[in-house]
């Protein structure tokens, strides 16, 4: 037990290490997530109900992730920092408190307002839903609103403890979150119907909230009924979140009008496009927002500092690390995304049309998997910068392309031309945020970083050679109509393009291969 926590605080102690944590945890996380959507699309195949679930999501989601989520991170660690080391204002702890006490008072009236508005909302989100669908949706978005309660304060906690950096229960968090899921579907189902879904998402926000108060109660966290209206850091943070509030309202509503548009295409394109945006979103949280979360104090801390020197080349280190691991994954996928798809969603009323749609989709998320995985860290410099304008911004011009091109691709090609359109705003998305930053930063080691992606991409080549290769040769030594024949062409396939990506990369000199080569003793 002393081994396993001596190692827990060497690992917290840096970025790197806080970056494994988080990634363990996230993977176990994805893990989970990946045997929800396995039980959702088996149980329900890609239909009326999992539409309905997935559109219930977003009037809750459009309280929570507006006024809390990104927006009280980005706001909330630099000054909570600031306070803890000595800066002027209240104790830190009070702060906490305050804000915590503002969240869950502002998520209480606006959860009880559109609980009482759920259904006419539901028909203005989801215009093509009718009947019983748009009912089971109103109802399941009912429930779902308590959950954001659970949230408002489970958020506060995870701020606390990312700027205390001790990221093991922050990184937990969201593994209880999905358990609860899972329980919901395995449990609570057979015993209330499909509203039983919305309660296990309940039970999952409940548990994400109480596996962190542990570890913030012992880091000295006190709650005290305060609000402090007045004070000069609640209004510090408040200051902060408004531009990132006013930008994530705007990526709400951009979740809002693919939601709209996918309720009048054919039944089940809301179910395939979150079903394939949750596969494609796997390596972007295992590695970027990993990478991302951890390095964002270290980024805070730089900046109070004032050294700009430090800041740059830990933010140049998170970039390449960050495109390391997820061009190649991004790559792997577009090659084996009918495979990942009928493996990990491909059983039960989940049968093989749905998996065709739901890989194609896939691919077109993957496209844009790089700029999905740097949006994280590049944000998280604009505020540690306390800079909270700048990414709403270029956030604000990647929407509204994003709903043009939906408007216009989902006509000819459906649900995969809301997922093609997702992929070009995000890649436009992170270029106006490195040009933005390179212009008030100046120097970004761009140089290296460049070099660095040119060994990546070639690394990246080689192993989607090999996959391809080896994918046709294990075809005709298995049976492809069976479960086995498919996981050994994955897995083979799989092995080959990463073994093939490794020895380019140490071939050409890669600096990120290197590194693994070393820890290996070659």
């Amino acid at each position: 037990m002393y081994l396993i926590k001596k190692l827990l605080n060497k690992l917290n102690s840096s970025i790197t290490g806080g970056a494994i944590v988080i990634a363990v945890f996230s993977v176990l996380s994805k893990l989970l997530a990946l045997v929800r959507d396995r039980l959702l699309a088996s149980g329900f195949g890609a239909g009326d109900i999992l539409d309905a679930y997935y559109a219930a999501f977003k009037l809750p989601d459009l309280i929570f992730n507006t006024l809390v989520l990104g927006a009280l991170s980005a706001a909330f660690i630099p000054v909570f920092i600031k306070l803890k080391n000595g800066g002027k204002g209240i104790d830190h702890w009070r702060m906490s408190s305050a804000v915590m006490n503002i969240i869950l008072l502002v998520m209480l009236v606006l959860g009880v307002i559109f609980f009482i508005l759920a259904k006419p909302l539901m028909g203005l989100i989801a215009p093509g839903f009718t009947g019983e669908k748009l009912e089971l949706a109103a109802n399941m978005t009912r429930i779902m609103l308590v959950s954001i309660l659970f949230f408002g304060i489970s958020n506060v906690l995870s701020g606390i403890l990312q700027a205390m950096k001790r990221f093991t229960m922050y990184a937990l968090a969201p593994v209880m979150y999905n358990a609860g899921i899972i329980f919901g579907i395995v449990f609570l189902v057979d015993r209330m119907g499909p509203i039983g879904l919305a309660w296990g998402v309940v039970v999952g926000a409940f548990l994400h909230l109480v596996v962190q108060l542990p570890s913030v109660v012992k880091a000295g966290f006190k709650w005290k009924p305060v609000l402090l209206l007045k004070d000069r850091a609640v209004r510090k943070i408040g200051k902060l979140m408004l531009p990132r509030t006013f930008g994530l309202a705007v990526g709400q509503i951009n979740q809002l009008v693919i939601t709209i548009i996918g309720s009048t295409l054919i039944a089940g394109s809301i179910a395939v496009f979150n079903l394939a945006f949750n596969l494609a979103s796997v390596p972007v949280s295992v590695f970027a927002i990993s990478f991302a979360v951890a390095s964002f104090p270290a980024l805070s801390e730089s900046v109070a500092e004032k050294n700009k020197e430090k800041f740059v080349l830990q933010l140049s280190k998170t970039i390449r690390r960050i495109l390391y691991l997820i061009i190649p994954v991004s790559v792997f996928m577009i090659a084996l995304r009918a495979q990942t798809v009928r493996l990990i969603l491909g059983s039960g009323a989940f049968d093989w049309q749905d998996t065709i749609f739901t890989a194609d989709t896939l691919g077109y998320f993957c496209i844009s998997l790089f700029a999905q995985g740097l949006v994280p860290v590049l944000a998280r410099a604009f505020y540690a910068r306390h800079d909270t304008k700048t990414p709403v911004i270029a956030g604000l011009v990647s929407v509204a392309v994003n709903i043009v091109l939906s408007l216009v691709l989902a006509k000819t090609m459906g649900v995969m031309g809301l997922a093609l359109s997702f992929s070009i705003s995000s890649i436009l998305n992170v270029i106006l945020l490195g040009v933005i930053l390179k212009h008030k930063v100046g120097f970004l080691d761009e140089k290296r970083i460049g070099f660095a992606v040119l060994k990546i991409i070639t690394g990246s080549i080689g192993g989607v050679v090999a996959i391809q290769i080896t994918k046709y040769l294990v075809a005709d030594m298995v049976d492809m109509q069976t479960f086995v024949g498919v996981l050994t062409q994955f897995v083979v396939a799989g092995i080959m393009g990463v073994v093939v990506y490794l020895i380019v990369g140490f071939m050409i000199g890669s600096e990120e291969t290197k590194k693994i080569g070393k820890s290996f003793g070659l």
